[in-house]
């Protein structure tokens, strides 16, 4: 049956718009529980802040360029080190944003900077999510999240998707409770955490699926780059902290 009484779609609309109030409320605040719990320093050695500039420009068919970042986020995310850049893939103008943070002191404010939360509080209302594993050329998996955003008007509204992952020590983990759980093991289990996105707008997609096909590629392509570059910081981390015992630091 059809109400149409206005008082009635009055209340309705307040009683919705209260409902995903609650919602992000909730969501956000479970975040920053998880963020605190992870505050503990996961290593007592910092991350050198130019640690992840040698990640490459040219990956296949894409090519990169940096982005300054606002420095308020900056102080937010609170990471060690970090690269900001935005990739066209040739031929065309396909292009996605691409965002790493590394911290080999805490992990709080990673997982605290979890897009769920950022870009609804950017404005951003929250649409269709999942989680994927994206098969690699090396036969491995890649589990991460995919997650679709959407404001404006209704009429002509800005869309977005991102995918996000964790890595710790190196290892790809695309859901917060295996690395937190990592983390409740002990402070010296983990000596590296970095959290990974790629997002696409509208501006460079025409539809949802485009997008989401759009940062998969990316993803995929670089995901050994990722990798080897984290490889690469605990090698030198690790001769770092031997040589300072060595010589008695």
């Amino acid at each position: 049956m059809i109400n149409d009484n206005p008082n009635s779609k009055c209340r309705s609309a307040v009683v919705a718009a209260i409902a995903a109030s609650v919602l992000v409320f909730i969501s956000g605040l479970t975040h920053r529980v998880l963020a605190a719990r992870l505050l503990t320093p996961v290593s007592n050695s910092p991350i050198d802040p130019n640690a992840l500039e040698g990640f490459p420009m040219q990956i296949g068919d894409w090519t990169g360029q940096d982005v300054p970042l606002d420095e308020a986020i900056l102080r937010t995310i609170g990471a060690d080190a970090f690269i900001n850049r935005r990739y066209t893939r040739r031929p065309g103008s396909e292009s996605v944003s691409f965002f790493i943070a590394a911290s080999g002191v805490t992990a709080g404010g990673l997982v605290g900077h979890a897009p769920e939360i950022c870009n609804v509080y950017s404005g951003y209302e929250p649409g269709n999510h999942r989680s994927v594993k994206l098969p690699l050329n090396d036969g491995a998996m890649l589990p991460c999240k995919i997650l679709q955003f959407s404001r404006g008007g209704a009429l002509d509204p800005e869309k977005k998707t991102v995918l996000y992952y964790y890595m710790a020590d190196g290892q790809f983990c695309g859901d917060r409770s295996v690395l937190r759980a990592r983390v409740r093991r002990g402070p010296s289990m983990v000596h590296c955490v970095a959290q990974v996105q790629v997002a696409a707008s509208s501006a460079e997609t025409a539809t949802a699926d485009s997008a989401t096909r759009l940062v998969c590629a990316f993803a995929a392509d670089s995901a050994s780059s990722i990798a080897q570059l984290f490889e690469d910081l605990e090698k030198d981390r690790s001769s770092s902290q031997s040589q300072e015992l060595l010589e008695g630091k």
